[in-house]
């Protein structure tokens, strides 16, 4: 079972694979395939769920698929992202919502999208038992505000970044996934941490690598500039599935058998 001290101490070491699950038949072939890391992100809202961006996203959707994703998982470690509003305003409403996903939904830590306003939050968590993955770069959930465009690309904004890395770093984190970042950045932040970065978007740098799983399978419909399809199941879905639906109507399926 791959623990939290695991990752942390893959800092510069084989490069770490982390992959995103929303269900028990992807998480328990993930698993066997020997990725690191499985993430329940709340990109499930535009993976999945049909939403145009990860807004929509609700702790209860979270918490349902990071229980349909532990109960698939047997060496993975699994963490469970914190969705949009669910963190931020009220500290103690954090704090709950983040133990839920470890207690009742099966999860071995939580990501949150980081800001200044998360430094407290991730000491406090941290202090309670709760492992939390920090989230740098690009934020999805700031959407409204940043689109979806490429972060630190000057010299003041990279600062930015790589303070709020180390910061979040200093306040317990025990892992950070830069974002669609320029790759001259994830290097420094990567070389100045010395917890493992782990990148999309960020280049070869960093010390592992995260893809959302319908981009990997070849099942969105929009995939971004930075990811890359390594197969196409969509097209064995549709033949199966058309396979089915010619066999009820020629009458060959139900056989006699």
């Amino acid at each position: 079972m791959t623990t939290v001290q695991d990752i942390r101490d893959r800092t510069g070491d084989d490069p770490i694979t982390m992959l995103t699950a929303y269900d028990t038949p992807t998480a328990r072939i993930a698993d066997e395939a020997g990725i690191d890391i499985l993430l329940v992100g709340d990109s499930m809202g535009n993976a999945v769920m049909g939403y145009d961006s990860t807004l929509p996203v609700t702790v209860d959707d979270v918490a349902s698929r990071t229980g349909a994703v532990a109960r698939g998982t047997a060496d993975a470690l699994v963490v469970a992202d914190m969705p949009f509003l669910s963190y931020g305003a009220d500290e103690a409403d954090a704090v709950e919502n983040a133990g839920r996903l470890i207690r009742e939904a099966g999860a071995d830590a939580v990501k949150l999208e980081c800001g200044p306003h998360t430094v407290g939050l991730t000491e406090r968590l941290v202090n309670l038992g709760i492992p939390v993955m920090a989230h740098v770069g690009l934020t999805p959930q700031r959407i409204n505000q940043l689109g979806l465009e490429q972060q630190g690309a000057t010299a003041e904004a990279a600062a930015e970044i790589e303070s709020l890395a180390e910061t979040h770093q200093t306040a317990g984190a025990f892992s950070v996934v830069l974002e669609h970042v320029p790759d001259e950045v994830a290097a420094d932040i990567t070389a100045a941490l010395s917890m493992p970065t782990i990148g999309i978007g960020a280049g070869d740098a960093t010390d592992g690598q995260v893809l959302v799983v319908t981009d990997v399978l070849g099942l969105s419909e929009n995939v971004p500039p930075f990811a890359e399809q390594f197969g196409d199941v969509a097209a064995e879905m549709r033949s199966a599935i058309e396979g089915y639906r010619d066999a009820v109507v020629d009458g060959s399926f139900p056989g006699d058998d």
